[in-house]
């Protein structure tokens, strides 16, 4: 696939999508006080440092936004690049992180947690991807 016709407006709209997804999912009103306690995270720890970690976290969407792009292609199509965003985030990135969840004996429901967020995440990457330009 040639770079330029990544729709780079659709790739950044799309990492941006992963925040506004991930601060319900890991907020009070979901599933945060959970992910804390099976974290261990205090709410110190979760305070230092956090420019890097938001500065760090979204060159990683961008990166996953960008290949996510390659993968589906120019113009994909809704329904397809959905299913195909779906289908990398649940059977790559989840199933690949519950692999190393075992190995490293965390519990199962903060491999549901993180999972479940990659899995929404991509599939709404996909769906901005695919949908894009509205």
């Amino acid at each position: 696939m040639e770079p330029s016709s990544i729709d780079y407006m659709a790739v950044v709209v799309a990492a941006v999508s992963t925040f506004v997804v991930g601060g319900l999912w890991y907020s009070p009103l979901l599933f945060g006080d959970r992910w804390q306690a099976l974290t261990g995270l205090s709410e110190d720890d979760l305070s230092e440092g956090m420019g890097r970690v938001f500065g760090g976290a979204f060159l990683l969407q961008l990166a996953m936004v960008l290949n996510l792009a390659a993968f589906i292609g120019p113009d994909p199509g809704a329904g397809f690049a959905v299913f195909a965003a779906f289908a990398a985030g649940f059977g790559w990135v989840s199933l690949g992180m519950g692999v190393t969840y075992l190995f490293e004996r965390r519990p199962l429901g903060l491999w549901l947690i993180n999972g479940g967020y990659h899995m929404v995440a991509f599939t709404l990457m996909g769906a901005i991807l695919g949908l894009w330009p509205w």
